[in-house]
């Protein structure tokens, strides 16, 4: 673990290349347990990886990593159990339930670990498992999925959840007949998985609209595949050339998948502007506040780029109100924000009145979670003197070096190693 200093005070300019998604090769990852030998590119080297790479070898599989490529061969896999300590560090890890169960018609899981954001039960994805013929029962916290054979069926979410339905898609494609996935998640994430699955041998389509079809196949095969761009890490950096009036380019961007976080930011007075295979953004001196914003599910604007768009506003002209409505409890960054001279009233946790001030001044903060962190990276950019982030094992969760990204585009950031030896367990994001 370490901590990130930051001088505020330069305006960034240049030009970076995005990776992949966090948010993309995780479930991918474990949508490699339904095949034989996968091969996919373009994946970032954060923590979580590294951590569903160790799942996946707990349960048999051999598995390589060089440079940004992995190859998994699931073909020896002998497991149908989800390391308990591994599920303790990533809730994430619930999505290899889906795969697993598809492949063995039985995997047995514990409850993942616990949550910074409130309240988010996996009950929707074991109401799937069940309307595709699972037998699902609990016993303390290990939960014990089985059947014969999963069969295709009528999967309806009553709530829209990106998890739960990449788990459905992953237990319905080895089942015998059609599964229709009602009110599914839209996020590009899900398309990606489609991609990828497709591409193995399996039939899906719909990913990307609220109706997903998948008509069961006999077994799927090698694939050859490369993870998304992490449209999240592009929104991050978007928001930190804002944020210091900068003018930066980004290579290796979707525009359909960033136009949630682009609109926003025309509406705090920055330009966004599509290039081929990128976008540029130009910056004013200071940006303008934006009357009224909320999160949703996508194409909504993302809920994991609240806390930076938060950091951002706090030194916009005017007064700004944000709406968290995915997440019970994604504010930990208010508390720390205010240490910083920020001006924030938080309401119910989930509403966030924000009045600009001129400029924040650096402090020492600590990052509670993934955005957390990188809103703090953001807020200090743009501070007077010298911002300490502490709890960098957060921010590695789901960043590739954003330190030397920033340096890329002239930002004063360094990496130490943490003064603390304090070290807190990693949560999902």
């Amino acid at each position: 673990m370490g901590e990130y200093r930051i001088t505020g005070g330069a305006r960034l300019t240049g030009e970076v290349t995005i990776g992949g998604s966090k948010n993309a090769v995780l479930p991918i990852l474990a949508a490699t347990v339904l095949g034989k030998r996968s091969v996919i590119h373009n994946c970032p080297k954060i923590s979580d990886t590294y951590c569903t790479i160790d799942i996946l070898r707990g349960l048999g599989c051999d598995v390589g990593f060089d440079g940004h490529t992995i190859v998994v061969d699931a073909r020896g896999i002998a497991s149908h159990h989800l390391p308990e300590d591994l599920m303790d560090k990533m809730r994430s890890s619930i999505i290899f339930a889906g795969g697993l169960l598809g492949r063995f018609g039985l995997v047995v899981a514990h409850y993942p670990g616990g949550c910074s954001l409130g309240d988010r039960p996996i009950d929707l994805h074991l109401e799937a498992f069940r309307q595709l013929g699972a037998l699902v029962e609990e016993e303390g916290q290990v939960i014990y999925a089985r059947a014969k054979k999963l069969a295709g069926a009528r999967v309806v979410m009553k709530k829209t959840s990106v998890g739960a339905t990449q788990n459905a898609i992953l237990a319905a494609v080895l089942a015998k007949g059609t599964t229709t996935i009602e009110n599914a998640a839209r996020e590009p994430e899900i398309v990606d998985l489609q991609r990828f699955l497709v591409a193995a041998g399996a039939k899906v389509t719909g990913a990307g609209t609220s109706t997903v079809i998948i008509e069961g196949v006999a077994e799927l095969g090698d694939v050859e595949h490369t993870i998304m761009p992490d449209r999240i890490v592009a929104g991050t950096y978007l928001a930190a050339g804002a944020i210091t009036g900068g003018h930066i380019r980004l290579n290796n961007v979707v525009y359909e998948d960033i136009k949630p976080i682009a609109d926003r930011l025309a509406d705090a007075g920055v330009t966004v502007t599509l290039e081929e295979k990128a976008v540029a953004l130009a910056a004013p001196q200071r940006l303008a506040a934006i009357d009224y914003m909320a999160t949703g599910p996508h194409p909504g604007f993302p809920t994991d780029m609240q806390p930076q768009f938060t950091a951002m506003l706090a030194t916009a002209h005017g007064n700004s109100i944000i709406s968290e409505k995915v997440f019970d409890a994604r504010d930990k960054h208010v508390a720390e924000l205010a240490k910083m001279g920020a001006d924030i009233r938080n309401v119910d946790r989930k509403r966030f009145h924000i009045s600009g001030v001129q400029r924040l001044h650096g402090a020492v903060v600590e990052a509670h979670d993934l955005r957390c962190g990188a809103a703090l990276i953001l807020a200090g950019l743009g501070a007077y003197g010298e911002t300490v982030v502490g709890n960098s094992i957060y921010v590695e969760r789901g960043y590739e070096a954003i330190h030397q990204d920033l340096q890329a585009l002239g930002a004063d950031v360094k990496f130490v190693t943490a003064r603390s030896q304090n070290n807190p367990k990693p949560q999902d994001i």
